[in-house]
């Protein structure tokens, strides 16, 4: 099993923070690599076990199941259900703590998968950079400029 941890802090606090990413419908407007996202047979965006289904920039589809969420603890767990990358067993948390030297919030994006042998590093990168680093800055710029309004 690969794991893929990667954190920052937000010069916002978390409730903003939240606000952006409870919505697990949502990434389609905050996402660079995400185009379009729904959640299958009209479910709410907020109930354990919706699935939403989401388009690529590049035209790809996934599908991934909401397994957690918790607004007390301002994390959510999710894994992929279908995609067009070799990840196997993929379950990730997305978690928020606030840092209270500042009203700051520090962010915790966790992933854990497999693939196939020979593709561990190629994975890696990917979850790390495309995802999870992108997701991150998209947010960075989200909040902290709706900080400044």
């Amino acid at each position: 099993m690969l794991e893929v941890t990667t954190s920052t802090i937000f010069g916002a606090p978390t409730d903003r923070v939240w606000e952006v990413l409870r919505d697990f419908n949502g990434h389609d407007r905050w996402h660079p690599i995400v185009a379009k996202s729904t959640i299958e047979r009209g479910e709410p965006s907020d109930r354990v076990g919706c699935v939403r289904r989401f388009v690529l920039q590049d035209g790809s589809e996934l599908r991934e199941q909401l397994l957690a969420l918790s607004d007390l603890e301002q994390s959510f767990t999710y894994c992929l259900l279908d995609t067009p990358v070799p990840l196997f067993n993929y379950v990730a948390t997305v978690r928020l703590l606030p840092v209270t030297d500042g009203d700051l919030t520090f962010a915790l994006w966790q992933a854990r998968f497999t693939t196939r042998p020979g593709e561990e590093a190629a994975m890696r990168r990917l979850v790390a950079e495309d995802v999870q680093r992108a997701g991150f800055e998209a947010i960075r710029s989200l909040v902290e400029r709706a900080g400044e309004d």
